[in-house]
């Protein structure tokens, strides 16, 4: 595949609009080294980029100017990032812009074929990529599991069981101690833990750890001394193994970037299949990344690598922050070529003061970056950023040093006024963040906040299944399937979740309670679930009784009749049996030679509802308590509950994924659908914790106040950012970096400095997302502390909340979130159109989508619940 030279791109550049003019249109004027980097056309680039540097607009505007001025083709450019939310505001910005363009020139470019989105997502494109398969066949990629997937997939008992005894360990309750203990040993503590949540919790980040270094199991077993971990990869590779032998063959996210990089070195020609390959947040990325980026950009050596190796965080998910530390010593040995390196250092987010904060931070002599001695080499990028904004007043003050039923209720105080003065146009603009959201000082910050009248928006500050409106849905569902029966199971977990189930009965309970209509409709799905269980159970009996296995081919000659006359059968179940349409399609399959129907399907077809879970979510969120929540979403005061709702709707649609929609008498006899739902999968949310709420459009609900890790806040900016708790212990490396370190041919950051490295960087990340005001928590006394460099910084001198001015502070606006949003008639316009409100559920919250969904917009919030059900008891009633 031939670059494109100069005649080429003579030829694509539109004529009469330079690049400039474009700029000029879109109110965008680049600073000379964002000038730099958009016009970087030939070779590699390294581009250090600081917090609100405006990387994203460099990215949209390089690749504008590659399709538009250089005649590049858009399928020709990889561009990778981090997140599913990033991604996407990456191809909502290209097609405005590249519209932009198409409406000044009249000369269009299609993107629809260009390589844009996360890593894992463009993996999957790879695979099924002719250029990169034998004899140019389009081959089927591997179902992708994300980490809630790999974790149902592990968890189950048989497939555990399974992969155990393939890797040579005992039973299951003396190999889940086994390996728990393995793990602990490496913490310095005992454990003597028969969980197999906590093993393969354990087991699952030591494989993904291994897959990204690309680590062979066996030629790593040669070389290992304790027994336990030969067994570990041994189970590594039974792991492997059963994902291809599963049926649909699976895969998780390690493993299905070694799949493309390995169809990469088998196809010729991989390395010219792009001509530009663009990576944002490279300080994420890890080994089998770094080495399948090279690899596509072998040929034509244009690769462009953007990130901020201070804002790396994600060791924890095998991130290899070296990747983009040294890059340009790899980049030469990779592909013989010098990058060109420009730090984009200008920050446009947030006031002077904050700027000078953090700068301060990160470089402050309690952490030694040199990589030898006192030497130059850092294990950073050196930076020196600089605010736009100019210095007009406090920016960053801290509470007064006290306890924390002291600091609290002052800052508590501080966010109230600023609220009082408009300051912020809105609650959700001002970020509480933490290290952690399970510290005390998550608890004791929000009720100081709610003391003064504000709600705060905290799903992980606690399990997601404990939220209010989690616990309600899944009460009301308890209440209509029924609670598994509580055993005497060892382990907290295991009782803590039978005391939620409790709970959340007795909560949906005072619900029922409180609304006729929800009484009636509840009593009415259990007496449906009831007739279906008796119908199964007569039909079962009946085939019994004659012989007939569940099995065996369907006969309508000799089974029909005698099924339909089963003894206490229902009219509905009766009527399905004898149908005279489902009658035709046996005939038509007898006469089409097709294998026939089994007993088994017949009787579960005659006893299946005509409604799976998620539908039956979307009908009770029609009841009067969940239609407030939804009322207050659509007035923007109250989108807390609203948040909720889609995750749990979420959690639904992930259960009928990995189990099928269909809920039969079968899967409901002994108590089966029970155990399914509630003694597994919601006992595996349970467990996990899992609780991350994140929607690309409105990531935080309008009228409450979000509290949130630092983990999640990296790449947002608010007004105005509380550091609610500067304090994380540092200790030793994560237990899969102090195995897999040694197995390393690289060298990377010491064993012993790593977690004083993350921490530094998980604080510079939080005090870097503050536009107005930066907020820091100041605790002080007996048995509280605070981390250093912090310490010292306010020891050297800082303003206090008493001191500050607020009306000195400048108003923060709503932002237009929307800035690169495009819009299509069939997917936005004509579905507002048909119903504002499901509209902004299934666009804006993010619900996962049931075929019952036309039912409730349609008529549950168009038309009331109550004329609804007072026709249906009218009816009933009518002689």
């Amino acid at each position: 595949m031939a670059r494109p030279g100069k005649n080429a791109a003579a030829k694509s550049a539109p004529a009469g609009i330079r690049l400039e003019d474009l700029w000029e249109l879109a109110g965008f004027v680049p600073n000379a080294r964002q000038k730099q980097a958009i016009l970087h056309v030939e070779g590699p680039l390294y581009l250090p980029a600081g917090p609100g540097s405006g990387k994203t607009r460099v990215l949209l505007w390089r690749t504008l100017n590659l399709v538009v001025y250089h005649g590049v083709e858009p399928d020709e450019i990889f561009l990778s990032t981090f997140t599913e939310k990033a991604s996407r505001q990456l191809k909502e910005g290209l097609r405005t812009l590249i519209g932009a363009v198409t409406e000044v020139t009249g000369k269009s470019h299609d993107i629809s074929r260009m390589y844009v989105g996360t890593v894992h997502s463009l993996c999957q494109l790879l695979l099924t990529d002719r250029r990169f398969s034998p004899r140019r066949q389009r081959a089927k990629s591997p179902l992708l599991m994300d980490d809630l997937g790999q974790y149902l997939y592990l968890y189950r008992r048989r497939r555990w069981e399974a992969v155990l005894e393939q890797a040579g360990f005992g039973d299951g309750e003396s190999a889940n101690r086994e390996i728990n203990a393995y793990f602990a040993r490496l913490q310095s503590r005992t454990s003597e833990s028969p969980s197999r949540h906590d093993a393969v919790s354990n087991c699952i980040q030591l494989f993904n750890r291994l897959s990204e270094e690309c680590i062979d199991p066996k030629e790593v077993r040669r070389r290992a001394k304790d027994a336990t971990f030969r067994k570990l990869l041994d189970l590594y590779q039974a792991y492997r193994v059963s994902l291809s032998n599963d049926g649909v063959p699976l895969t998780d996210f390690p493993l299905i970037q070694q799949e493309a990089l390995a169809r990469l070195h088998a196809a010729a020609e991989s390395g010219s299949a792009f001509q530009h390959v663009i990576i944002d947040e490279y300080q994420d990325t890890n080994t089998v990344q770094e080495r399948l980026f090279f690899k596509l950009a072998s040929g034509h050596k244009n690769i462009c690598v953007v990130g901020d190796d201070d804002q790396a965080l994600y060791r924890f998910r095998g991130a290899t922050v070296e990747n983009f530390v040294d890059f340009p010593a790899r980049c030469r040995k990779s592909l013989k070529a010098s990058p060109t390196t420009i730090v984009l250092s200008q920050n446009y987010r947030s006031r002077k003061g904050i700027v000078d904060f953090y700068n301060t931070f990160i470089q402050h002599p309690s952490c030694d970056w040199h990589k030898d001695g006192r030497g130059s080499a850092l294990y950073r990028v050196a930076k020196d950023i600089r605010a736009e904004r100019g210095h007009d007043g406090v920016a960053v003050v801290a509470s007064t040093a006290a306890q924390p039923d002291e600091v609290c209720p002052q800052i508590a105080a501080l966010v109230r006024k600023l609220l009082d003065e408009n300051r912020v146009a809105d609650p959700n603009q001002i970020a509480f963040l933490f290290p952690s959201l399970k510290s005390q000082q998550v608890g004791r910050m929000r009720e100081a906040l709610e003391a003064v009248g504000l709600r705060v928006y905290a799903p992980r500050a606690r399990r997601f299944l404990e939220v209010d409106e989690a616990s309600q849905m899944f009460g009301l569902l308890l209440q209509i399937f029924g609670k598994p029966t509580r055993g005497n199971l060892p382990g907290d977990d295991y009782n803590q979740y039978h005391d939620w189930l409790d709970r959340s009965l007795s909560t949906a309970g005072a619900l029922i309670g409180q609304d006729v209509l929800l009484q009636r409709y509840v009593s009415d799905r259990r007496a449906e679930l009831d007739r279906i269980k008796r119908d199964f159970a007569a039909l079962k009996r009946v085939a019994e009784q004659h012989g007939w296995e569940p099995e065996s081919p369907y006969d309508p000659e000799t089974m029909k009749a005698i099924l339909a006359q089963a003894g206490g059968l229902s009219k509905e179940t009766r009527k399905s049996v004898a149908s005279p349409y489902f009658d035709r399609v046996v005939r038509r399959r007898q006469d089409r030679n097709q294998p026939p129907f089994r007993l088994r399907y017949v009787i579960n077809r005659a006893t299946s509802l005509d409604w799976s879970i998620l539908d039956l979510f979307y009908q009770l969120c029609g009841f009067r308590h969940f239609r407030a929540m939804f009322d207050l979403a659509e007035r923007g005061e109250d989108e807390g509950p609203v948040c909720n709702l889609s995750l749990v709707s979420r959690y639904l649609s992930r259960f009928l994924d990995e189990n099928g929609a269909i809920v039969s008498g079968e899967f409901l006899s002994d108590n089966r659908f029970v155990h399914l739902f509630f003694g597994s999968y919601v006992y595996a949310l349970f467990r996990r914790g899992e609780s991350e709420y994140e929607d690309a459009e409105d990531p935080f609900p309008k009228g409450r106040i979000p509290f949130l890790t630092i983990h999640q806040a990296k790449g947002l900016e608010f007004p105005v950012v509380v550091l609610g708790n500067p304090r994380k212990r540092t200790g030793a490396a994560q237990v899969v970096e102090q195995i897999v370190n040694p197995l390393l041919a690289r060298r990377g950051e010491p064993l012993d400095r790593m977690t004083s490295f993350d921490v530094m960087r998980m604080f510079y990340v939080a005090i870097s997302r503050a536009q107005n005001l930066l907020v820091v928590s100041h605790f002080k006394g007996r048995g509280q502390s605070i981390n250093s460099p912090f310490r010292e910084m306010f020891d050297q001198g800082i303003e206090r909340i008493p001191d500050l001015g607020v009306r000195t502070l400048p108003k923060a606006e709503i932002k237009d979130e929307d800035a690169y949003r495009t819009y299509s008639y069939t997917g936005d316009y004509l579905l507002y159109k048909k119903c504002p409100r499901q509209y902004m559920l299934f666009r804006k919250f993010d619900f996962a989508p049931s075929r019952s969904q036309t039912m409730f917009f349609g008529r549950l919030v168009h038309e009331t619940l109550e004329d609804l059900h007072q026709h249906l008891i009218d009816r009933r009633s009518a002689p």
